[in-house]
């Protein structure tokens, strides 16, 4: 089964020998990213009892949007138990922030196909720098809805970070680039929540603020350009009617904004293209789904506090870092799609175990099986998709592939509150 750049249908070029400049590329987007994903997850564990103590204390904004949760739970007949409500409003506040990342992820890649990468990850990173900083200067729940609101728009940092990886000059350097990312996303899942949880809450909004403000000066200081003045789009125009297209799912489904360019890929390569952001995509419905919901099941069923909540994310991530380190980042490139559909398939006890699991031990084994395909899934289908494109649309086209698991990201917590 032919599957483009992961598949036997399609030969892949020779492989060349790393730089020392790809190195230093990629060691500066794990350090980044490790830093992005400690700020953000900070919160996870916190987040039940966040909304709880807003609730308390009878926030007009908070009480004008639980009256709406209210509503939407009374029209598709959930249950009107509390327990219930707290979830759909958990999945609520992660679907608004995963929508606008829907919304801008394309932008993002467009500008950055035109105006380099390096200036448009500083202003990305500026823009979480202030999100931070609105929610440690403020208790309100407006505030945290609007530093979500002001994040979720500044999100474009990671998949410019895959379009960063996606410039290197060999195919051994992007796989290995993608692996690294999969690394930061399993130490920051494995030190963030565990370290919010273990810190009063009224300190965790600085301490994340702090991890942003790092972020930026080290990107500043040591983040070089991958995007050579020759290679770049001529004009963001063009990028940016292509990515308006995306907001139409269809559209991005079928990678609209790569066939407007006039190095579109081959009716070949262009159809395993959108057979791979289909995957990707339904892929994160999927987990997003059980990401969103797994700190209120873990809450409401099993009583955890915020300290067990963040030991549970800790053992998640640190299985992650293992199966990252042990095997993915083995995957010979060639072989990332057969990875990608053994781990898939684990997905389905995995979600078993989790879902209808009374007890401590069957939920752990649905957890490790859980963090097994979430260590490989991602970077094995962004590694591929990095060989697509010419050198001026890999921006567009990992800001696709990104916006594609926004759209997920942004549906999956709601229709899996709602189940």
């Amino acid at each position: 089964m032919g599957w483009g750049a992961g598949g036997s249908c399609t030969p892949r070029p020779p492989i060349h020998q790393q730089t020392p400049q790809d190195t230093r590329v990629i060691t500066v987007v794990f350090l980044g990213l490790l830093l992005d994903l400690l700020a953000f997850t900070l919160l996870l564990p916190l987040l039940p009892g966040l909304l709880e103590s807003h609730s308390r204390a009878h926030d007009p904004l908070y009480g004008s949007w639980q009256r709406g949760v209210d509503w939407f739970a009374a029209a598709i007949r959930m249950p009107a138990e509390k327990r219930y409500n707290s979830v759909l409003f958990g999945g609520l506040i992660g679907s608004v922030f995963s929508f606008l990342q829907f919304l801008l992820a394309p932008l993002t890649g467009a500008v950055s196909d035109c105006l380099g990468r390096r200036p448009t990850m500083l202003l990305s990173l500026t823009g979480l720098v202030v999100s931070y900083a609105v929610w440690a200067t403020s208790r309100s729940f407006a505030a945290f809805l609007a530093s979500r609101v002001i994040g979720g728009i500044s999100k474009g940092n990671v998949s410019l970070s895959t379009a960063i990886i996606a410039d290197l000059s060999s195919p051994s350097a992007r796989s290995r680039g993608m692996a690294v990312i999969g690394v930061a996303f399993s130490l920051g899942f494995t030190l963030g929540p565990m370290l919010g949880a273990s810190l009063p809450s009224e300190t965790v909004p600085w301490l994340a603020l702090l991890f942003a403000v790092s972020n930026l000066l080290f990107m500043f200081c040591f983040l070089p350009e991958t995007l050579l003045p020759e290679k770049r789009a001529p004009s963001i125009t063009p990028g940016f009617r292509a990515a308006a297209d995306l907001l139409s799912p269809l559209a991005l489904l079928r990678f609209s904004a790569v066939t407007h360019s006039q190095d579109t890929p081959a009716g070949d390569r262009l159809w395993s293209l959108r057979r791979l952001g289909l995957v990707y995509f339904l892929y994160l419905f999927l987990f997003s789904g059980l990401e969103y919901t797994l700190s209120f099941l873990a809450h409401q069923r099993f009583q955890f506090s915020s300290l067990q909540q963040g030991k549970m994310f800790f053992s998640i991530g640190l299985s992650m870092a293992a199966v990252q380190g042990a095997y993915a980042r083995r995957i010979s490139p060639g072989g990332e799609i057969t990875a990608v559909k053994r781990a898939i398939l684990l997905l389905v006890p995995a979600f078993l175990l989790i879902g209808w699991g009374l007890t401590l031990p069957v939920l752990g084994l649905g957890l490790l099986l859980y963090s097994f395909a979430a260590a490989v899934v991602v970077p094995c289908l962004s590694s591929v998709v990095a060989d697509y494109g010419s050198a001026g649309q890999k921006g567009t086209i990992m800001g696709t592939l990104r916006s594609l698991g926004a759209l997920a990201r942004a549906v999956g917590p709601m229709v899996a509150a709602s189940a």
